[in-house]
C-alpha cells in the first residue's frame, strides 16, 4: 500500500527542526527502500521562503505500519508539526522520485495537493495527457480502506505556483494549496 505523509510546521518550530535534522534523516534512512518521494515544502519561491512542512510518499504494508511511520518520527515526538496529514495514495507513474528523468535539479519544483470537496465525482484519476514529462509523482489521496477518492496529491516540475496549481481541475475541490517543494534526502 501507498500513503501520502504531510507533516505540517508549527508555527516558530524551525529551530526545534534544525536540532533534530540529523535524527529526522537517520529516522528517515531506515525506509529508504520503501520512499517514493520525500522532500521539505515552502511557501513561496526563492532561498528565502520560509519553511512550511516536509512530504514523504512511501510504500507500507498497512495503514498501522503509516502512523508508526507518521507519528513516530522524531520531530513530531519533539513537538515540531503542527498536524499531520496521512491518506492512503496510489502511485499512477509507477516510479519514484529518484526515475524522474528531469532530475534532482532544475526548474522549479511543487507539491499541489488537491483536497476533495465530499461531495460529487472523483477527479483527475489519470495522468494528465501531455504533463508526463513535468510529473515526479501523481496520485489520488484515499480513504484507509481504498475504497473513497479523498483528492489528489502531485510533486511536478512547473515555470511557476500557478502554472503548478492548474494541473487539478479546480471546480472539482474543496480547495487546492501549492508549495515548493526540493528533492529531500541527504545532501
Amino acid at each position: 500500500m501507498e500513503f501520502f505523509c504531510f507533516h505540517r510546521d508549527r508555527p516558530g518550530s524551525l529551530a526545534l527542526r534544525e536540532k533534530l535534522l540529523e535524527e529526522h534523516w537517520s529516522y528517515m534512512d531506515r525506509y529508504a527502500g520503501e520512499m517514493i518521494a520525500r522532500g521539505p515544502l515552502f511557501a513561496g519561491d526563492g532561498d528565502d521562503a520560509p519553511l512550511v512542512g516536509s512530504v514523504h510518499i512511501l510504500g507500507l504494508p498497512d495503514a498501522a505500519a503509516a502512523r508508526a511511520f507518521a507519528f513516530d518520527e522524531p520531530t513530531y515526538q519533539a513537538g515540531g508539526y503542527r498536524d499531520v496529514l496521512l491518506r492512503r495514495w496510489r502511485n499512477l507513474l509507477g516510479r519514484t522520485m529518484w526515475e524522474f528523468p528531469g532530475g534532482r535539479t532544475g526548474g522549479n519544483r511543487y507539491l499541489v495537493l488537491g483536497l476533495g470537496s465530499g461531495e460529487g465525482e472523483p477527479a483527475d484519476l489519470a495522468v494528465p495527457p501531455g504533463r508526463e514529462d513535468e510529473l515526479i509523482a501523481y496520485g489520488p489521496l484515499l480513504s484507509d480502506d481504498g475504497a473513497a477518492w479523498l483528492g489528489t496529491a502531485a510533486l511536478l516540475r512547473a515555470p511557476d505556483a500557478r502554472t503548478a496549481g492548474e494541473l487539478l481541475t479546480a471546480d472539482r475541490y474543496a480547495g487546492i494549496e501549492v508549495y515548493s517543494w526540493e528533492f529531500g534526502g541527504r545532501r
